[in-house]
C-alpha cells in the first residue's frame, strides 16, 4: 500500500538528475540546428536563431516549429535531434544521485520535456531507471511541454494524482510557478540563487534534498491537521 505520508515525487530530468550542460544540450543543440538547416534551408546563424527563439518563446523549440511549420513530424524531430549513442558516450550524474533518490521515500516520476526514448536511456545511463515508476515525456501530452499548464494536468491525469501530494523538483524556476499554482510542494535546484516566492526549498545540490525535505516537513508538521 501507498503510504500516503510520502509524496509524489516529479523530477525534471535535465540539469536535475545529470548535468546535462556538460555534453547533452550541446550535442541536442547543435543536432536541432542541423535538423532546421535540413528541413527548412536556412543557414547555420539562421537556424539557431530560430531554435533558440522558439525556446524562449514556446518552452520547447518542437512547439514553434508544431506552430509554424505543420509538415515537420515531430517524432522524427524528437528521434533525429536526440542521437542516444553520441548523448549516451559521456553522462554526469549530479554528485550521490542513486543515494539521493533510494533516501526519498515515495513514488517517483521522471516530467521531462524531453523525448521518452532519450529520457529512459538516460536514466538507465545513470543507473536510477530502477527508482521511477513512469516517465512522463514530451510525447504524453500531445507535445505540450511545461510550464504550460496542460503538460501538467495531462500529468496529474494520467497517474491519478493531486498536487497537494507531489513535490516538483526542478532546475526551471518557471515550471515550479505552474506546479506552485497547482497546489504542489516545490524544489528548485539552483546553484548561485536565492529563493523565490514560487519555490518551498531551494538546493544548490541534488544531495542535499533528503535531510532538507525532512526539515521542511518537521518545520511545517504543526500545518496539517490529519
Amino acid at each position: 500500500m501507498h503510504n500516503s505520508k510520502h509524496p509524489v515525487w516529479l523530477f525534471d530530468l535535465d540539469n536535475t538528475l545529470h548535468d546535462a550542460s556538460r555534453h547533452a544540450f550541446p550535442v541536442i543543440d547543435a543536432a536541432m540546428t542541423r535538423f532546421l538547416v535540413e528541413r527548412l534551408a536556412l543557414d547555420d546563424a539562421a537556424a539557431t536563431a530560430l531554435r533558440v527563439g522558439y525556446w524562449q518563446r514556446y518552452g520547447a523549440t518542437l512547439i514553434g516549429l508544431l506552430r509554424h511549420h505543420p509538415h515537420i513530424d515531430p517524432h522524427e524531430f524528437l528521434a533525429l535531434t536526440h542521437p542516444l549513442d553520441i548523448l549516451l558516450a559521456s553522462l554526469h550524474p549530479m554528485p550521490g544521485l542513486q543515494r539521493t533518490l533510494a533516501q526519498l521515500p515515495g513514488r517517483k516520476i521522471l516530467f521531462t520535456n524531453g523525448p521518452q526514448a532519450y529520457a529512459e536511456a538516460i536514466l538507465r545511463g545513470i543507473g536510477v531507471a530502477s527508482e521511477f515508476e513512469a516517465v512522463h515525456a514530451i510525447e504524453h501530452g500531445g507535445f505540450s511541454p511545461k510550464p504550460h499548464m496542460r503538460s501538467f494536468r495531462h500529468l496529474l491525469h494520467a497517474y491519478q494524482l493531486q498536487p497537494a501530494d507531489c513535490v516538483m523538483v526542478e532546475d526551471t524556476v518557471a515550471n515550479l510557478h505552474t506546479a506552485r499554482r497547482l497546489g504542489m510542494k516545490t524544489v528548485w535546484l539552483r546553484r548561485h540563487r536565492s529563493g523565490h516566492a514560487s519555490v518551498d526549498i531551494v538546493l544548490r545540490r541534488l544531495a542535499e534534498l533528503p535531510a532538507r525535505w525532512r526539515d521542511w516537513c518537521a518545520a511545517h508538521a504543526h500545518d496539517h491537521t490529519s
